[in-house]
């Protein structure tokens, strides 16, 4: 993994995600953070290993044997990550802001597609957030973040 994959690596919704979840409640398997945040436990066993690779997480000791339960590392140092602030100041000010602002919307897919048709997909989704880009500001508008990431999900070594 290279240190721009690890500088971006927290960009993604599933990890802030589940990065928020540990840092409230201390561990973590898959199977819970997929019953707490709504994701299938795959995806978060995933996004859990690629998080671990990228030094963020480490696994826990575990109480059963069986389960594999994931903490946070608390020895990196401090690194500022914008993305990550930005989220983190929205799920702490999400409940003070007026209703209609207190959702916010996660599109997360896993999908087969060709080198070619995932170009192509990331060429739709900049065509369609460009149009939105171009807008001035009006009432009742506020930015709003848009991140999408496409990544093919290679083997794991150690699965």
């Amino acid at each position: 993994m290279t240190s721009e994959d690890q500088a971006t690596l927290p960009e993604h919704p599933v990890r802030v995600a589940l990065l928020d979840l540990l840092a409230s409640e201390g561990t973590v398997t898959s199977t819970r953070a997929a019953a707490r945040l709504g994701y299938s436990s795959g995806l978060c066993s995933f996004h859990l290993r690629r998080l671990a690779q990228a030094g963020l997480i480490e696994e826990a000791p575990s109480t059963d044997g069986r389960a594999r339960p994931w903490r946070l590392r608390w020895d990196l140092p401090e690194q500022p990550d914008p993305d990550l602030d930005d989220y983190r100041r929205w799920l702490a000010r999400r409940p003070h802001a007026p209703a209609r602002w207190r959702r916010d919307e996660a599109v997360t897919a896993v999908v087969n597609l060709t080198p070619r048709e995932m170009r192509e997909l990331a060429t739709e989704i900049e065509a369609l957030v460009a149009r939105y880009e171009s807008r001035g500001k009006r009432r009742g508008m506020k930015p709003v973040a848009v991140v999408a990431r496409m990544f093919p999900l290679l083997e794991a070594e150690n699965d």
